[in-house]
């Protein structure tokens, strides 16, 4: 009707109105730290409701020793994406490998093609039996590139090869992640790039020891709609990666994602595992900036 505000100016009242009210209390967890933070001794604890973890690569100009003692410091205890040569720094300090690498071939070739069974289930047999020794759980792994092949093709494939490692999984413990990759921007031809296709394989796998690790970061660039995707097939996750998009640097108010709702979401499934910040810092103090981003989600 001609006496109701248009749609630009009913924005328009509401943008006014919280402009008013100020932001700072809102978005306190989200402010950037200025170039000259210090690095404290100690943090206030955190919440203990999410198991927070880092991911290795990003802090890859840290030693692993001076890593776990950062993580310590902050708060948690745990590392992602740690092999067999690092697992007794990793011990010696108290750290858990959350989520164990080492068996993949690449990124770009994996169980899709059965050219690299050979390989990869001796590396995997090798590995499933070294975490288990550790006293581990979680071990990564990935579809590869699609090179050509058709959807039907790679999950036959996949099974066929991964068939052959579950028995002994199974037997050991320890969960294989396939880990769920965007092909838009990072890697193009990935075929486990969409929720979609990683869960028919999980269904078609059909083990309790074979899940997926939804990278949100990833399925936010490849597909969206991360909450309703942990909400509707929470039961195919097993581990969990953020990371700031676009850009994939911290998980703050320079992003597109609000962090907070994703880990209550997650929290609502009754998830217990980890959660690993997978975020490149940008910022000149990188662990002021990990510091952050595990603030933001310890909800």
């Amino acid at each position: 009707m001609s006496n109701q505000p248009s749609r630009r100016e009913a924005i328009k009242n509401i943008v006014a109105g919280t402009a008013a009210l100020g932001t700072a209390g809102v978005l306190s967890s989200f402010a950037h730290a200025p170039s000259s933070a210090s690095y404290p001794e100690k943090f206030s604890p955190l919440k203990g409701n999410i198991k927070h973890s880092v991911c290795r690569w990003c802090y890859n100009d840290l030693s692993v020793e001076d890593l776990c003692i950062a993580v310590k410091k902050i708060g948690f205890s745990a590392i992602d994406l740690v092999g067999p040569a690092d697992w007794p720094v990793l011990k010696k300090h108290g750290i858990f490998s959350s989520m164990c690498n080492g068996a993949e071939i690449s990124l770009t070739k994996g169980w899709n093609h059965t050219d690299y069974h050979s390989t990869l289930i001796k590396n995997y047999t090798e590995h499933i039996g070294l975490v288990a020794g550790a006293g581990y759980k979680n071990l990564i792994c990935f579809s590869g590139n699609r090179e050509g092949m058709d959807e039907e093709t790679g999950w036959k494939n996949c099974v066929e090869g991964l068939k052959k490692i579950m028995g002994q999984a199974e037997k050991q413990g320890v969960i294989i992640h396939m880990e769920l990759l965007n092909s838009k921007i990072n890697h193009p031809d990935q075929m486990c790039d969409n929720t979609k296709w990683g869960i028919e394989l999980v269904k078609r796998i059909g083990s309790e020891n074979f899940k997926l690790l939804y990278d949100i970061y990833h399925m936010q660039i490849d597909e969206g709609d991360v909450i309703r995707s942990i909400q509707d097939h929470h039961q195919y996750f097993g581990h969990y990666h953020t990371g700031g998009v676009p850009g994939r640097h911290e998980i703050d108010e320079t992003q597109e994602l609000y962090y907070p709702a994703i880990m209550r979401a997650i929290l609502a499934t009754g998830f217990s595992d980890y959660v690993a910040q997978e975020f490149v810092p940008s910022w000149p103090d990188k662990l002021k900036a990990l510091e952050q981003g595990v603030r933001i989600c310890d909800v």
